[in-house]
């Protein structure tokens, strides 16, 4: 077999590989004797077909898995023999004419294709000693737990039918139907919706006007959707809904005590105010996280500078920009709504890509030095919290992990990325700093004001969970479903 290299231009890299006729007339040969003492073929006794008979019967088929074999098998041996590591899939390409195809199964002619693709650059890795990052830490008050239970109790409180007029405070349940312009819009019906006047879920104006209804009553409700409602073609527009309220209840007193710890499953109140401090600590603590993660990544960025594999980067970008417009779809809105040009957005993600692909080379070669491995129990967690998440549907879940290729990888590739992350936390200095819970959680709720999406009814959503834009910057890896937000991805 000879390898002629035909190309090697920065990372690309395409390769001529020959197999002399004769040498896959051997290899044919020698299958054919191997199965010459096990195939039944009419007129012949076992073990007596004649060589020459065997090839012509099934010399092609013999030759054509030859040629699967080599071009499944010999692609690895080849970039490993070379010491290469290829970016993706190399691509492989053969003769494409039927007669030259003919002579190649026949011996006749020498097998010949090409390998193109592109290699993952040598990456010298540098000290990390001179990292630095400050920890935010915040020191969860007492108020704040207790602001927190406030919700629990409150979303656990019951309420009785009254026959009085709605005031604040008690719950409405009602039917309605938003028009605007006279014409009902998507979104905008509901039946027995249940509302509590003055918990501001619906937009401004409209728990108000409930106040002094009861039960059997109906009114043309009428407000303005804010200026920058998420769906653009209901943003600043007036709106009625035709209300009909159901029923007035009045809430029942809010009581912190043992029988509501009881009713959540927990044995005391004070179990319930560890629960709960505990629940807010693992959430400032995610947010801490990910604002280290992004100076460490940050400084990795400025500290390696060096070409990454296009094939990589495309398929990056590809990622993220088709959830870009999958958001933009969703919300109603165009690339002018964000003060931006389609090709300036481009441009922009596409560097996002590049630097996405460069820090998950850098992260590999990190964690591949340093011995870092998932277990097959990790793999099992990130498998049973995908199944949690979609309740009904661990079947069509299961398989898609079992026959989908690479699909594994993308339960592998965070977990591996975030033990990248806990080796390097291990070498940076590291600088604990206390902040307020305001102060940290600053940039990430700017960023979800503006990626979170909202339905276009008069309710507003809950605030999204608050999400550092690095959070998913792991690269190259496959995702099953993309997940960065548009807002999030220009943080970058």
């Amino acid at each position: 077999m000879q390898v002629i290299e035909t190309l090697a231009e920065g990372l690309k890299r395409e390769l001529k590989v020959v197999i002399p006729a004769k040498d896959m007339e051997a290899q044919m040969n020698e299958r054919l004797a191997d199965a010459k003492d096990r195939v039944r073929i009419n007129g012949f006794r076992p073990g007596k077909v004649p060589v020459a008979h065997l090839k012509k019967v099934y010399g092609k088929s013999i030759m054509a898995d030859l040629v699967n074999e080599i071009i499944r098998e010999r692609p690895t041996a080849i970039l490993s023999e070379r010491g290469e590591k290829s970016a993706t899939q190399p691509e492989i390409a053969m003769t494409e004419d039927q007669a030259e195809a003919e002579k190649i199964l026949a011996a006749q002619a020498d097998f010949e294709f090409t390998l193109s693709y592109e290699i993952i650059p040598a990456i010298e890795l540098k000290d990390a000693s001179g990292i630095k990052v400050t920890r935010e830490v915040v020191e969860i008050a007492d108020k704040e737990v207790d602001d927190q239970i406030l919700k629990i109790a409150e979303s656990a409180r019951t309420y009785e039918s009254k026959k009085g007029k709605a005031e604040n405070g008690d719950r409405v349940t009602m039917d309605y139907l938003g028009k605007v312009d006279g014409e009902a819009f998507d979104g905008g019906k509901d039946e027995d919706a249940e509302l509590v006047i003055g918990s501001n879920r619906f937009i401004p104006g409209f728990e108000d006007q409930l106040v002094g209804l009861k039960a059997g009553d109906e009114k043309v409700i009428t407000v303005t959707f804010p200026a920058d409602y998420p769906a653009a073609h209901l943003a600043g527009k007036e709106a009625t809904f035709d209300i009909k309220v159901k029923d007035v209840a009045a809430p029942a007193e809010l009581k912190i005590d043992d029988e509501l710890a009881t009713k959540l499953g927990l044995e005391s109140v004070d179990r319930l105010r560890e629960v709960v401090r505990g629940q807010i600590e693992g959430q400032f603590g995610s947010v801490t996280r990910q604002k280290v993660k992004r100076q460490i990544l940050d400084q990795l960025d400025e500290m390696y500078k060096f070409d990454t594999p296009q094939r990589l980067v495309d398929a990056e970008f590809e990622n993220i920009w088709r959830q870009i417009n999958t958001d933009l779809q969703q919300a109603g809105k165009t690339f002018a709504d964000e003060d931006t040009t389609e090709e300036e957005a481009r441009d922009e993600y596409r560097k996002l890509a590049e630097r996405r692909v460069r820090l998950g080379l850098v992260l590999s070669e990190i964690g591949e030095k340093a011995g870092v491995e998932v277990s097959d129990e990790e793999m099992q967690r990130s498998l049973f919290e995908q199944l949690r998440q979609f309740p009904g549907q661990e079947k069509q879940i299961l398989d898609y992990f079992r026959n989908t290729p690479g699909a594994s990888a993308s339960l592998r590739a965070p977990l591996f990325e975030e033990k990248v992350v806990d080796h390097l936390l291990g070498q940076v200095a590291v600088t604990d700093k206390t902040v307020s819970k305001e102060d940290l959680l600053a940039d990430d709720e700017a960023e979800d004001g503006k990626s979170e999406g909202k339905k276009a009814a008069p309710k507003k959503k809950a605030a999204a969970k608050a999400e550092a834009a690095e959070g998913e910057e792991a690269a190259p890896k496959k995702k099953a479903p993309a997940k960065k937000k548009a807002a999030d991805e220009s943080a970058e």
